[in-house]
């Protein structure tokens, strides 16, 4: 409960939730949805706000996010990366143990905790690290299993020491924990063959082939195979190739699926021809590939193979990132912009608005069992985005909340402009302005 949340009342909002839209206003207090529903009417002191026919939907639910905290903090930090999280609509984020020291024990899992509780101005979970040695440490997860995201194994390397290749604690980890086990997947050795052909690569356009199709579908494979064996809830991470969307199947509701998949914002938006214009500022892993891949990301989307959207923000300085590949880092920051490029698709006709909100917020919400967010319900925690569908947005340098500075997408206009976005019942972003103090809470899971 947010019980010195002030009362608000929206009236005349377009209100997205659960697959449709209608006119409604709703009333917010002590933090949560209060009612839905036409002509409010209250007598208490409330902020009354005329949301004029605007968008009025759940906040967005990112699972997958790097704050480079601790360790990394020249990059970004709790603080700045979460602001730039709800002036996009992001109003709850879980974030990646890949930090420096990586999260490999449970004391270091609870210091992340510990440092958003007095930064964080979005709601936040965290995930425990695996390595090849310490599956005993990574056991004790599911003591809090309610209060703990899941885990993050890398089954091939990325940003930081985390490669777990062990067959032997990849069968203990998949047999004995009973979180969301969640899995970047490429394989290493595929990985080192491709290496092995082209020995002296120095242009970023190699990146895909490197990290390749072959590589994420054997890695994808193998994760399925051990979650099947063993009966794991398994969620594979940024799927980047329509090959391994035809292992995915789309006959079970989301809150029965035993296997889950995401697909990242800038794998549906960028092609592998766009590295002409913006080199090694979207070098990722996996990688950005050729634009059939990306064809097939979508239709797997729409078909509902691939469950949610997420964005694997990964900032890293512009320094950095000017580097000659292969020095230069892998990843880059979206979370404050996920919302405005799916509102482009939006309004392109490629994705309905509800099915929008049902990929970015609720599906989240159901494919993590979040409890009491995700969803416009009465009783649910009011995390809530006002977004006005005809006012353009221009990204920019000026309007950067990111601490690294830059992005990929300067320069692109969006169809729609986030105007607010409430936390827990609180202003968290009103017209360019993120509110002080921080108010994020720790997520909890229904498990």
């Amino acid at each position: 409960m947010s019980p010195d949340a002030p009362s608000l009342l929206f009236k005349n909002a377009m209100l997205v939730n659960e697959g449709r839209q209608w006119n409604s206003d709703l009333l917010i207090k002590n933090g949560r949805i209060e009612k839905i529903a036409e002509g409010i009417q209250t007598r208490e002191a409330v902020r009354e706000i005329d949301a004029g026919g605007k968008i009025l939907m759940p906040g967005v639910i990112d699972v997958h996010v790097h704050f480079r905290e601790p360790g990394l903090t020249h990059k970004a930090d709790m603080a700045t990366e979460s602001r730039a999280a709800v002036a996009g609509g992001t109003t709850s984020y879980m974030e990646m143990p890949n930090t420096k020291p990586p999260v490999l024990t449970q004391e270091l899992l609870e210091d992340k905790y510990r440092r958003a509780a007095g930064q964080s101005v979005a709601n936040y979970s965290f995930y425990m690290g695996v390595s090849n040695d310490n599956v005993e440490e990574v056991l004790r997860v599911n003591e809090k299993k309610d209060r703990v995201c899941g885990l993050k194994i890398y089954m091939g390397s990325s940003t930081g020491n985390m490669l777990v290749d062990n067959s032997h604690a990849l069968a203990q980890i998949f047999a004995g924990v009973e979180v969301l086990i969640a899995t970047h997947c490429e394989s290493e050795a595929v990985i080192h063959a491709n290496k092995a052909k082209y020995p002296d690569v120095h242009d970023v356009r190699m990146h895909p082939v490197i990290r390749d199709v072959a590589a994420c579908y054997e890695s994808t494979a193998l994760a399925i195979a051990l979650a099947e064996k063993h009966h794991s809830r398994l969620h594979i991470a940024h799927v980047t190739t329509a090959k391994e969307t035809e292992l995915f199947n789309n006959t079970a509701p989301l809150s029965e699926k035993q296997i889950t998949a995401e697909v990242c914002t800038h794998h549906l938006h960028f092609t592998a021809d766009d590295y002409d214009r913006l080199g090694t500022k979207i070098q990722c892993n996996p990688a950005i590939k050729e634009g059939m891949n990306k064809e097939g990301l979508w239709q797997a989307l729409l078909s509902d193979r691939i469950d949610l959207i997420a964005t694997d923000h990964a900032p890293h300085t512009a320094e950095e990132k000017q580097r000659p590949y292969p020095s230069s880092p892998s990843g880059l920051p979206l979370v404050q912009h996920s919302l405005l490029m799916m509102m482009h698709y939006v309004k392109e006709g490629r994705i309905s608005l509800e099915r929008m909100v049902e990929k970015m917020c609720h599906a989240p919400a159901t494919c993590y069992r979040l409890r009491e967010r995700g969803f416009l319900r009465e009783g649910y925690y009011a995390d809530l985005v006002l977004l006005n569908p005809d006012k353009p947005y221009t990204i920019n340098r000026q309007n950067l909340y990111y601490k690294c500075g830059w992005s990929p997408l300067e320069g692109f206009t969006s169809p729609a402009t986030v105007e607010q976005t409430l936390v827990n019942g609180r202003m968290a972003y009103e017209n360019g302005i993120v509110a002080n103090p921080s108010k994020g809470m720790r997520l909890l899971f229904d498990r």
